[in-house]
């Protein structure tokens, strides 16, 4: 989250999916030995989008399921409201195929899962509790 502009705005990943579609998400990925899920947030989103962040408070915890190499892969991510402590947003990650700060009141309408919707819907909520 950048809340330097007047209206706050979220680092999006797109990644280009089986069908040769941008699909748009948050930043996620796995918790390494010894990190904590907080941890692991700011440094997938450091490495996802070029932003380091500051954790303000937890977002929420998606469960899902997808396939991967035709095996299913069971993932439980846990979303962090953060702050934009420095960096500059890139696309570097291997992983990613573009990145993009995005007003928050068009963050919905651009995340291609629902899960992910729901979490941001929580933000100005948690901005007002924040400030």
């Amino acid at each position: 989250m950048d809340r330097t502009t007047l209206v706050p705005r979220a680092a999006l990943i797109g990644r280009i999916d089986r069908q040769g579609k941008l699909v748009w998400s948050l930043p996620k990925g796995h918790i390494e030995n010894g990190e904590s899920p907080a941890d692991a947030a700011v440094r997938e989103v450091e490495e996802e989008t070029g932003i380091r962040g500051r954790v303000l408070a937890l977002l929420g915890i998606i469960d899902f399921w997808f396939v991967a190499e035709d095996r299913r892969v069971h993932k439980t991510v846990h979303h962090y409201l953060m702050e934009a402590a420095g960096g500059e947003l890139s696309a570097d990650d291997i992983e990613v195929d573009q990145v993009a700060w995005v007003p928050l009141p068009e963050v919905g309408a651009r995340l291609a899962y629902a899960d992910e919707r729901r979490l941001v819907g929580r933000v100005p909520h948690l901005l007002a509790k924040i400030a």
